[in-house]
C-alpha cells in the first residue's frame, strides 16, 4: 500500500508540475521584438447563442476573411439561429463561398460548423450539470485534440470566446492540449458588452488563463471591471 501511494504521490507531483509549467508559459508576456505575423491565420470563434453570437458576428464582420481562413465557427447542439447567422456572414463577406454550412474537417474549405453539447441548458440542476459538461468536454477535446491528430490540420491558430459556460469546455481542452504539448491555438476572452459592472461567470474562471497576445489576451469593454487590479485590457466599444 506504500508503495502504491507513493507512486501515486509522484505522478500527482509530475501532473501538477506539468500544469504550472503550462501556465506560467501562458502568462509570459511577448517581447517588443516580436516576429512578423503570418499572411493566414486560421480562426476558431464559438458563438454563444442570443446576444453572444450577435456580439461574435460583429466582432468577426470587422476583420479581413482573405488573412483569417479557414474559420471555424462553433455553436451549441440545437442552436440553429448562430449556425444560419454564421452562414449569413459568410456570405457577405465571402461571396465566393458556398450559401450552406461545410461540415467538415479539411483545412481548404472556407469555413466550417461545428456543434458541440451544451455544457449546462438553461435551468438545468447543478446536480446534473456535471454530466452534460463531461459530455461536452469529451466533444470538445475530439475536435480540439483528437480529430487534429487525425487528419494533420490543427484545430485553429486563434480561439475566440466570449461566454457563456460551454466555452469553458473548449478552453479546457485546448489545456489539454498543451498539457501534452499539442499544438494549441491562442486564446482571447472578449467579455460580453452587458457586462458592466461585474465579469460573468466565464470571464472569472478564464481569466487567470486566457494567453497574452501580441494585441490582447482578456479584453472587457467597460473599464470598471478592471478595477480590481487583475489581468485584463480594456479596449472600449468594440461592438
Amino acid at each position: 500500500m506504500v508503495s502504491v501511494a507513493l507512486i501515486l504521490l509522484f505522478v500527482l507531483s509530475c501532473i501538477v508540475l506539468r500544469l504550472i509549467s503550462v501556465i506560467r508559459r501562458t502568462r509570459t508576456r511577448f517581447s517588443d521584438a516580436r516576429p512578423t505575423p503570418p499572411k493566414t491565420c486560421s480562426l476558431a470563434v464559438f458563438l454563444g447563442s442570443g446576444g453572444h453570437t450577435s456580439e461574435a458576428l460583429v466582432l468577426l464582420s470587422a476583420l479581413d476573411f482573405s488573412r483569417y481562413s479557414p474559420r471555424k465557427y462553433i455553436y451549441s447542439q440545437g442552436d440553429i439561429l448562430s449556425a444560419k447567422k454564421a452562414v449569413n456572414l459568410e456570405s457577405l463577406k465571402a461571396p465566393e463561398c458556398t450559401s450552406h454550412p461545410v461540415h467538415s474537417t479539411d483545412a481548404t474549405t472556407p469555413y466550417t460548423l461545428v456543434s458541440i453539447p451544451r455544457a449546462r441548458r438553461v435551468h438545468q440542476s447543478l446536480f446534473t450539470t456535471p454530466v452534460t459538461a463531461a459530455r461536452s468536454l469529451i466533444t470538445c477535446l475530439y475536435h480540439v485534440t483528437i480529430a487534429p491528430l487525425l487528419s494533420g490540420h490543427p484545430f485553429a491558430d486563434v480561439l475566440v470566446v466570449n461566454g457563456p459556460g460551454t466555452c469553458c469546455m473548449l478552453c479546457l481542452a485546448v489545456y489539454v492540449n498543451r498539457f501534452f504539448g499539442f499544438h494549441s491555438p491562442k486564446m482571447i476572452y472578449v467579455e460580453s458588452f452587458a457586462r458592466v459592472k461585474t465579469l460573468s461567470l466565464s470571464g472569472k474562471l478564464l481569466r487567470p488563463f486566457v494567453d497574452r497576445s501580441p494585441s490582447c489576451r482578456f479584453v472587457v469593454q467597460w473599464p470598471e471591471l478592471l478595477n480590481d487590479g487583475g489581468r485584463g485590457e480594456c479596449r472600449g466599444w468594440l461592438i
